[in-house]
């Protein structure tokens, strides 16, 4: 297992790339299996998440050429639209049941992977291919699926939850399906956004229309396109607030406002301050820090409760969790997409955090998750003087937690399990030391 040697303590300068979003690129290169004709896609992010996607698009007869950013993918004839085994499991082979379906009538992808943050039902997702007309046969090992005479058809479909995965998947499904299909209490989030966007240039029919609707027309047939990949809004939040945390000033070269904007509010009132650039957003702490290098001013409490686009996403709650450790007072977070996503509390605490998780809901605010025993509401006390320790990653968000935490705190950390982390981080080690990080990999 290789690990990540950190020697934290001092503020991070300078300017970082935002890599291509991982939740974005990996279901556009299942949307190239719509097509006979050749893709091309850049701002690709060199990610461990991709490669279990390359093998899944190559184990179907996917032609893909990787150069650097920049990916050429072609399927001109589907050769297996049974993948049943896979070296690694994510969550992204459900998405190929659509396209497979669509091209071929049959389909079958192994059970789900992809990190510990909870059950992530996907009978939200098959409960959506049935309506468009999809037999489903669950084994332990595999989803099954197969369209009836005619191929598959437009439906109606109201989402209990605005899942990003089912909204995507019936997307994938209803592009070439026949007829009109309609999502209701669907996903908006600008990963979202961007596939429809990918789908509208490769002849699809995409309609939005409030208060969360999707409508899509089917259309025979599919063709090529380029499409450069929304840069990645997780990754921004993470080095914006190893910014502020470490008292440092960070350029964020990429970073797109409208993306941002619940984070962008949350980090003025804790005492952050941004730039917003032609090229980018800088972070630094308000009243004296930033662009002298001398220190910032004071960090304050705040509560956040996660939600659903646009509200203030569930995977930037971890990072901010690193920054609100130095602040002062009492600080809430309110996790209402997954049930049980703060494991990386255990790592903090073990470096001096002062982290509570509670299986209820704060006073006043009730949540899907009330009564259910998940934990899934955290108050953060601070600031406190992390110390550093040896950790192992516990799974891709947690990991991005252990490296702020570690570079924050005073002294030398190990990190164990830094392919997890590489699962969804671009080169993290090689760009931190861009920005003066003293962290190696052993």
């Amino acid at each position: 297992m290789a690990k990540f040697i950190v020697k934290g303590g001092k503020p991070l300068f300078g300017e970082v790339v935002i890599a291509g979003a991982k939740n974005a690129a990996s279901k556009m290169f299942v949307a190239s299996l719509l097509t006979e004709e050749r893709c091309i896609f850049k701002s690709v992010p060199a990610i461990g998440e991709l490669e279990i996607v390359y093998e899944l698009l190559r184990s179907i007869g996917t032609e893909m050429e990787v150069a650097g950013p920049t990916a050429s993918v072609a399927t001109p004839v589907v050769r297996n639209n049974r993948v049943t085994q896979l070296s690694r499991k994510n969550r992204i082979p459900i998405l190929a049941l659509g396209p497979l379906l669509a091209r071929t009538g049959e389909a079958e992808v192994p059970v789900l992977g992809g990190d510990k943050i909870g059950p992530r039902p996907v009978d939200i997702h098959l409960s959506g291919l049935e309506k468009l007309g999809a037999k489903i046969e669950v084994t332990p090992a595999s989803f099954r699926a197969w369209a009836p005479d005619g191929g598959l058809r437009g439906a109606e479909i109201d989402l209990r939850f605005p899942s990003v995965g089912a909204t995507e998947n019936i997307m994938l499904a209803a592009v070439l399906a026949k007829g009109r299909t309609v999502i209701r209490n669907a996903a908006l989030e600008p990963e979202i956004i961007d596939l429809v966007k990918l789908l509208q240039k490769m002849g699809a029919i995409i309609e939005l229309s409030p208060p969360r609707t999707i409508t899509i027309e089917g259309v025979s047939a599919l063709h090529g396109t380029t499409h450069r990949v929304m840069p990645d809004r997780n990754e921004a939040v993470s080095f914006a607030c190893l910014a502020i945390a470490t008292d440092g000033r960070i350029k964020l070269k990429g970073a797109v406002q409208e993306h941002l904007i619940t984070f962008l509010n949350t980090v003025r009132r804790l005492g952050g301050e941004f730039e917003v650039a032609e090229d980018g957003i800088a972070f630094w702490r308000a009243k004296g820090g930033g662009d002298d290098g001398g220190p910032g001013g004071d960090l304050f409490p705040l509560t956040v409760r996660t939600d659903v686009h646009p509200g203030f996403m569930t995977d930037w709650q971890q990072p901010l969790a690193v920054l609100l450790t130095q602040a002062g007072g009492v600080s809430a977070i309110h996790e209402t997409i997954y049930e049980d996503r703060f494991a990386y509390a255990k790592d903090l605490n073990v470096m001096g955090a002062k982290i509570s998780v509670s299986t209820e809901c704060p006073p006043g605010d009730p949540c899907r998750f009330a009564g259910k025993g998940f934990p899934h509401f955290a108050t953060i006390e601070g600031p406190v003087s992390l110390e550093s320790t040896n950790l192992t990653v516990r799974d891709l968000r947690s990991g991005i937690v252990d490296i702020l935490a570690a570079l924050v705190a005073k002294g030398v950390s190990e990190i164990d399990g830094a392919e997890e982390i590489d699962r969804g981080y671009e080169h993290i080690d090689e760009r931190l030391r861009q920005l003066g990080a003293d962290i190696t990999r052993g």
